[in-house]
């Protein structure tokens, strides 16, 4: 392991704000499948057969800008997140020449979200991978932020053939909640309590977790794209979605496998992360245990036999959002090595 310190348009479709949800009037109200909220670049669509129902998984497919250098970068978005939320990392990379392709998971965003599924990280693993073999894509940098951390993991453990490298971007699983005394929650509670999503509530805790307390007026961007999903009539199987990969995120941890990684890892964090699934319903004494991303940063990257760990004093869980130049500036550098 070698550590590193790093220091310190949209198309909207306006209609009443729902109830609950603290907003102005002209508020944006999206579609059960995010309909309105405009990709910074073309989709696609991938059919698929699974659990004996046909679905359909949208990417994004963003060829490099100039020469190519012949490697794909597949990059996985985290639960509160869009495969467009990674715009600014999208165009950095294809400036250097990569092939970019940025999936929206079955249960999220554009992509399908059946009433009735088995989420599990290997059955995403297993959806993203059929889609690479679509694309006659055999070998891939797999890159994935929060929850697409968890899932990117997992996808390199199943897949390491298919894996040229790997890129962990302050991903949850880092520690095992439910070990550590987090309480379980069924999914009912996880569905009402999501029905109860407002633009004011995700954005408080996208200022305390994602910002490390600070706010720009473009994030503004992110939390209405995720709250006018709630605004309209796919609030509730947006909610039930959600719902489902919270079960999926708590009961499914990885943190026990990172021993077992056998693809060169690049795990970048914000050292003011403090994520954690479920803490609110944790006892104090065990909310204080929890999220310390500049602790468990260090700790996991001694875990991964081939790792390079970078990490940002003064930045939170969305580090590429928060200080895009300095992160691409660290990805890019990392990228450019001979691992």
């Amino acid at each position: 392991m070698r550590p590193l310190l790093l220091v310190p348009l949209l198309a909207y479709l306006t209609l009443p704000a729902m109830a609950g949800d603290n907003t102005t009037d002209n508020a944006p109200v999206y579609g059960p499948r995010l309909e309105g909220f405009d990709y910074p670049w073309p989709l696609h669509r991938f059919e698929l057969d699974s659990q004996q129902q046909s679905l359909e998984m949208m990417y994004m497919d963003v060829a490099p800008q100039g020469k190519s250098n012949g490697e794909t970068v597949v990059l996985m978005h985290g639960k509160n997140f869009c495969a467009a939320t990674w715009e600014s990392t999208i165009q950095a990379l294809t400036q250097k020449g990569y092939r970019v392709i940025a999936p929206d998971q079955i249960g999220f965003c554009k992509s399908s979200k059946p009433q009735h599924y088995q989420y599990s990280l290997h059955q995403l693993a297993a959806n993203t991978n059929a889609l690479m073999s679509r694309l006659n894509i055999n070998n891939a940098t797999i890159m994935g932020h929060s929850m697409g951390g968890m899932l990117a993991t997992r996808y390199a453990l199943m897949y390491p053939e298919a894996t040229h490298q790997l890129v962990l971007v302050d991903p949850i699983g880092l520690e095992d909640w439910k070990a550590k005394g987090v309480p379980w929650q069924s999914i009912d509670d996880w569905y009402e309590s999501g029905k109860k999503a407002s633009a004011e509530k995700m954005r408080a805790y996208q200022k305390g977790t994602y910002y490390a307390g600070q706010w720009q007026p473009e994030y503004d961007r992110w939390v209405e794209m995720q709250a006018g999903m709630y605004r309209g009539e796919g609030r509730d199987i947006n909610a039930w979605s959600q719902a489902l990969t919270y079960d999926m995120v708590f009961t499914q941890p990885v943190v026990y496998e990172f021993g077992d990684l056998k693809v060169p890892t690049l795990l970048i964090v914000g050292d003011k992360d403090n994520t954690a699934i479920g803490k609110a319903l944790a006892p104090k004494e065990v909310q204080r245990t929890l999220g310390h991303y500049d602790e468990l940063g260090p700790k996991i990257a001694e875990q991964i036999p081939s790792s390079t760990y970078v990490h940002f004093e003064d930045l939170g869980h969305s580090p590429q959002v928060q200080a895009p130049e300095r992160f691409h500036a660290a990805l890019l550098k990392w990228l450019s090595q001979k691992h």
